[in-house]
């Protein structure tokens, strides 16, 4: 489901993921495109790995930490904590995993994780029919929003490590096009 074996004459049997298929950003150069790893509502913490080439079980969350929203990655991206660029994908309904998305940046949020940078750059879908495409910023998801999100990355890991997360605040849609290109960058110098 998440490899695809290039037949091509020149890398017949190659093995192809993510990182490879798709960049980071869609032909506009203005979309990403994001893969999502968790569905919002979920407690099954699934990662990509990079080394093995699928989605992986890293663990199960408590309920009460369930995702209360999309979370994904940008693939060939790298983050100061070594993973790929998280994203938030804001969407009413939750997106299984493996699914890849062209999406709109809306901005960022700047978060740590025992002591490392760990952002998440928020977006939506670039075609949202249901709600005609009106959430174009931030703002427009409003403060209840934004305060569930903060609560949810600063407690998420209080039953087994508390403190060790910290939500730094939100940003706009230049610091995360910042980051996305610093990302980038790490990615094709490692």
């Amino acid at each position: 489901m998440f490899l695809v074996y290039n037949n091509s004459k020149e890398n017949k049997g190659v093995k192809m993921d993510y990182d490879s298929l798709l960049t980071p950003y869609a032909d506009d150069g203005n979309n990403i495109y994001t893969v999502n790893e968790i569905p919002m509502g979920s407690m099954l913490k699934v990662e990509f790995d990079r080394k093995r080439k699928l989605m992986v079980l890293d663990r199960v969350e408590p309920g009460i930490f369930a995702k209360p929203v999309n979370y994904g990655f940008i693939p060939g991206t790298l983050d100061e904590d070594g993973d790929a660029l998280d994203t938030l994908f804001v969407t009413e309904e939750p997106i299984p995993t493996g699914v890849y998305s062209e999406a709109v940046i809306i901005g960022i949020l700047n978060f740590e994780d025992d002591g490392e940078m760990d952002h998440k750059i928020i977006c939506v879908p670039a075609d949202d029919r249901n709600t005609g495409n009106r959430i174009k910023s931030l703002e427009d998801l409003g403060d209840q929003w934004k305060k569930q999100i903060e609560h949810h990355f600063t407690h998420y890991k209080d039953l087994k490590k508390p403190g060790s997360t910290k939500v730094l605040g939100f940003g706009g849609v230049e610091e995360a096009r910042k980051v996305i290109k610093e990302c980038i960058d790490r990615w094709n110098n490692q």
